[in-house]
């Protein structure tokens, strides 16, 4: 796809070729829940098609209709599956939880996906997770040492096996030991034969809301899945919260010791879709202040502004508005090409580009163009777009990307590669400036981000957010990574 010259040759094995959304950090995963209503299943299917964008390689749900649970778990996009009448009436009951998926840790196939269900000595239960455990390997090891057998690689299977060697004799007790026993980042969404239960770990890393529609209760990751079935949003679920939904309402826990919340800033730069609320701030707005505060950081004088459809769209919009250079839609994003192509040769995987993506020559040719794009992973795709536009007539290209530069991996549920693949921790601003082939590159600062949430800037001594991606600040222990207990464990594939 690439067609590199150069260093950039020189570098193509340590940076693959991939197409202009395969170079992206992966979305983590959703969740979603649902206590009391009749169309319990439709309403989680229609939920999770709302969260699509936090997941693609599959979706399940589980309901419970009184007497037994009903799972549905398929590979592929939640419209392929759960839009038939055949497949919701496969799930009948009035509770139901649900699940799509990108893979962090654990492979793609149908034994890994959510939600998980598990027979333990009070009853069936079933966990959905969004987010990544930092000792979840070593979990694993220690129960299995012990006689624990798991069926998949995920690491959320560790939760179901704490829960079940409990002796704790309530559920909900069950459930706390196990969660003061796991690192990292989670929002759950728990289906007992009496219960819903939501939990969020102590710093509030993965974000998971409450609301409610026609008298009863769901939990969900963002306030999109409540707007597309009318629900009305509650509020956030706390930082280190447990809720639990019954027939006798809604009961709320806290567990742990009472922290600072440090909610991922990636919500607002890349995750979230852009008309939820998180916290209460408008993703759409915060991405749209990240390009006003990009463009009083780095001003430049041009012609238009081109954002990298579509996460880079806001950000661009608040940078022509701060700027006054015009906004264009200078790359036109074909939207009806399916998410894989099959490209078996490097001369195809060249041309697939540009079945999702094109340059609008009318808006660039002989233009001093300024690109905006949210995120600069490999770099593999900034130099494909800088060639399309040079291909396309623009006159100079300059890059802008509205967050700073990724130097650190990511361990709470965001597919990061590891760090010497980063282009910003093995490359100086203008070794990457070369790299990507722009005449000028330049990144929001992290103050100049902390800003765009509405902050003074980042507090160094308390910081406000999860930014460990920007400044290499794990607020977690990162147990797996420091034990180097990294190896894929699964010895079983699974074919058809």
């Amino acid at each position: 796809m690439e067609g590199l010259t150069g260093t950039v040759e020189a570098e193509a094995e340590c940076f693959p070729l991939l197409d202009l959304e395969a170079d992206r950090l992966r979305e983590e995963c959703g969740v979603f829940g649902i206590f009391g209503h009749p169309a319990a299943a439709a309403i989680t299917a229609l939920g999770l098609h709302a969260l699509q964008h936090r997941g693609q390689e599959a979706a399940g749900i589980v309901s419970f209709d009184g007497h037994r649970f009903n799972s549905e778990r398929r590979l592929g996009l939640v419209g392929e599956h759960f839009s038939k009448a055949s497949t919701i009436e496969r799930l009948p009951g009035k509770r139901a939880i649900g699940h799509v998926r990108y893979s962090t840790t654990g492979e793609t196939i149908l034994r890994n996906v959510q939600p998980l269900f598990s027979e333990i000595s009070s009853g069936g239960f079933a966990v959905a997770h969004n987010g990544n455990l930092t000792n979840g390997l070593t979990l694993r090891r220690n129960l299995v040492n012990d006689g624990a057998i798991f069926q998949s690689t995920s690491d959320t299977e560790a939760i179901l096996h704490l829960v079940a060697r409990s002796r704790r004799p309530r559920l909900i007790e069950r459930f706390i030991e196990a969660l003061r026993q796991i690192e990292g980042a989670y929002s759950l969404v728990c289906l007992s034969n009496k219960k819903l239960i939501g939990a969020r770990d102590p710093l509030g890393i993965r974000p998971l809301v409450l609301g409610e529609l026609d008298g009863c209760y769901i939990l969900a990751s963002e306030t999109c899945a409540l707007d597309i079935i009318g629900a009305r949003f509650i509020r956030d679920i706390e930082n280190g919260e447990i809720v639990v939904i019954s027939e006798n309402g809604i009961e709320s826990l806290h567990p742990f010791p009472k922290r600072p919340m440090r909610p991922c800033i990636f919500e607002y730069i890349y995750f979230a879709r852009p008309d939820s609320i998180v916290h209460g701030r408008s993703v759409y707005e915060v991405r749209k202040a990240m390009g006003k505060e990009l463009a009083r950081e780095t001003a430049l004088d041009a012609d238009v502004i081109v954002p990298v459809p579509d996460s880079g769209v806001p950000a661009a919009l608040g940078f022509s508005q701060e700027s006054g250079i015009p906004f264009e839609l200078g790359i036109i994003r074909n939207h009806y090409i399916g998410r894989t192509f099959i490209q078996p040769t490097q001369s195809i995987r060249e041309l697939g580009v540009r079945l999702k993506h094109s340059a609008n020559r009318a808006a660039i040719a002989g233009k001093k163009i300024v690109l905006i794009d949210d995120s600069i992973v490999r770099g593999t795709t900034s130099v494909k777009i800088v060639q399309m536009m040079r291909e396309a007539g623009a006159r100079e290209v300059h890059f802008r990307i509205s967050s700073p530069p990724i130097t650190h991996p990511d361990y709470y549920g965001i597919d990061t590669p590891e760090r010497d693949k980063l282009l910003a921790a093995t490359h100086s601003l203008e070794e990457m400036r070369d790299y990507i082939g722009c005449d000028s590159l330049a990144f929001l600062s992290v103050d100049g981000l902390y800003r765009a949430m509405g902050e003074a800037g980042r507090d160094s001594a308390r910081p406000q957010f999860t930014d460990h991606c920007f400044t290499g600040d794990y607020p977690t222990n990162l147990t797996d990574v420091a034990g180097e207990t990294k190896s894929q464990l699964s010895l079983l594939a699974e074919v058809g």
